[in-house]
């Protein structure tokens, strides 16, 4: 009788050590200069340039596969592709659960951020945006090539993580319960400009742009130390859950890794202000009104 009750046992904890040991993080979330070089050629590492393919054409890190963010990371209403799609375009990348992904863009970093997010909220941690944007500084530092690169096709499996995104539903009953920030420059926070028919921002909602994350710099752009990014975010309680928005979900995104690596639990709204905006069933708040 011992006997048969040993196999479900054992199933049992190996299921319990899954659930309680998720996917160990081996790529650091803001990937140093260093860490690449010394990893550019593992087998498991992929390299993605998230830049217009007319850019990516005239100069890229070697063996960089091109997925352009805001053609490939977006649907036509600015929410995240359908899941096919995507399975398709990292498959086609060679992204599947033991590659390393590390993206770059072109100083705005807010592309790789959006990889970055998507990747995560589909299940897979192992991946980091490039400290360093593209530029002389990385042309100095590894090999570029003009030529296409064609990655080995494998099977990415997504494994939707529901924690890490959130709807327009779950982000109305946030108000006044998490901290929600909004991504967007301030002439958008307070209502003098809008990509959506109404101006303004979600009520309670923080104005934290997030272009405070990066420097801008002439051999390119360089996201900030996280001593100065703790800093900009200090007065942002940790008791509470931090929701994340801005024009259409890649600003909001690169916010997202940041909190995350300040120690905080973020998730990204990813109708933002597009669906937002343009929905009068929803409160919003214009200070330009008043």
């Amino acid at each position: 009788m011992k006997k048969i009750f040993k196999i479900p046992l054992m199933i049992l904890l190996l299921v319990s050590y899954l659930f309680c040991n998720p996917q160990e993080k081996l790529v650091p979330s803001i990937t140093p200069i260093e860490w690449l070089k010394e990893n550019i050629n593992n087998p498991n590492v992929i390299v993605v340039d998230l830049r217009p393919y007319a850019d990516y054409q005239k100069g890229h890190l070697k063996n960089a596969v091109n997925i352009p963010g805001l053609k490939s990371l977006f649907d036509d209403k600015f929410f995240m592709p359908k899941l096919n799609i995507l399975k398709e375009v990292f498959s086609d990348a060679g992204i599947d659960s033991n590659k390393l992904v590390v993206a770059y863009d072109n100083g705005d970093f807010i592309w790789a951020a959006r990889l970055y997010w998507i990747l995560q909220t589909l299940g897979h941690e192992n991946v980091g945006i490039l400290k360093v944007a593209y530029g002389q500084e990385l042309i100095d530092n590894f090999e570029i090539s003009t030529n296409n690169y064609i990655a080995l096709k494998s099977e990415f499996v997504p494994r939707i993580d529901n924690s890490k995104i959130e709807t327009k539903l779950s982000t109305l009953l946030s108000i006044g319960n998490k901290t929600i920030i909004d991504g967007r420059a301030e002439s958008h926070y307070i209502g003098e400009k809008s990509i959506a028919k109404r101006y303004g921002h979600i009520p309670t909602a923080e104005n934290y742009a997030c272009t405070q994350n990066f420097q801008v710099n002439t051999a390119g752009n360089k996201m900030r130390e996280l001593s100065e990014l703790k800093e900009i975010y200090k007065n942002i309680p940790k008791d509470k859950k931090v929701l994340l928005y801005c024009d259409g979900g890649a600003d909001a995104a690169l916010n997202y890794i940041v909190l995350q690596e300040l120690g905080y639990k973020a998730a990204v709204y990813d109708g933002s202000w597009a669906e937002w905006g343009n929905d009068e069933s929803v409160p919003i708040e214009n200070p330009s009104k008043k």
